[in-house]
């Protein structure tokens, strides 16, 4: 079968290189496609893994989406090192190069509205999570001797788990209020499940934020200073990352007609 174009990235033309080991879904190394101005980071693959029904397939296979999740952001990582990438959803595929080329001339005007309002900017994450072990008492409470003393021991627990939250959501409150007036702008995402995420504790915060890439040292630095200010909470900052959360393709993602397949990342 032949093969089909899987797309990582629109970008402004760049003249720094990839680093060399860079290799992305299914091996293949990212090429460049120029259509007015734009580039699309593209590569090739199987069309007996990425065509409509295959891919389907594979998206329910947890083994195959987490390996081709993280070649595809392997790409996207090596992107912001060097640019300001736009990335698209895992498993943007099209038929050839043709169908790229009408899907960029489509969303033209809006890749490069983006692509100027991101410029030289990259997203940090912050996450707060709150453990419920640090509401416990540090010793166990002695064996109630009576029915009264028992539903008095659970109102202090119960005390004891509502003012370890409401501290958390205090915090987390604050953390983001500073954060935001170091970043250009903020998004809020919903708790993650810790079930889902393997996180242990109660998800408070959960937020991103667009900084200048030439301040991201001290954006970085601000979390980091905030970290032992509440030992009961656990604070975690990833990135830099592409702008992920700034880019607004989201109600533009549909893909032009020459689109095979797009999974949402």
């Amino acid at each position: 079968m032949s093969g089909l174009r899987y797309v990582y990235a629109i970008c402004r033309p760049f003249d720094a290189a990839l680093q060399a080991q860079v290799t992305g879904v299914d091996g293949a190394p990212p090429g460049q496609l120029s259509h007015h101005g734009l580039i699309a980071v593209v590569g090739t693959v199987p069309e007996q893994d990425f065509a409509e029904e295959p891919l389907r397939r594979h998206l329910e296979d947890l083994d195959w989406l987490s390996a081709t999740a993280r070649a595809h952001q392997a790409v996207i990582d090596a992107l912001t090192a060097v640019t300001t990438p736009l990335p698209l959803r895992l498993a943007t595929v099209f038929r050839d190069d043709a169908g790229v080329r009408a899907m960029m001339e489509e969303r033209e005007s809006s890749f490069h509205r983006t692509l100027d309002r991101l410029d030289g900017r990259v997203e940090w994450g912050v996450k707060i999570h709150a453990e419920a072990e640090a509401a416990r008492p540090a010793q166990e409470p002695q064996k109630a001797a009576s029915g009264r003393d028992y539903l008095r021991q659970r109102r202090q627990r119960n005390k004891a788990h509502e003012e370890m939250w409401e501290s958390a959501e205090k915090f987390a409150h604050r953390l983001h209020g500073l954060l935001c007036e170091n970043a250009e702008d903020a998004r809020l995402h919903a708790p993650q499940n810790s079930a889902l995420s393997r996180e242990s504790g109660r998800n408070v915060l959960n937020a991103s934020y667009l900084v200048p890439r030439s301040e991201s040292e001290a954006f970085a630095e601000l979390v980091e200073g905030v970290k032992g200010d509440e030992s009961a909470l656990r604070v975690e900052l990833t990135g830099p990352w592409a702008a992920y959360s700034f880019a607004g393709l989201e109600a533009d993602d549909e893909a032009a007609d020459g689109a095979v397949g797009e999974a949402g990342l």
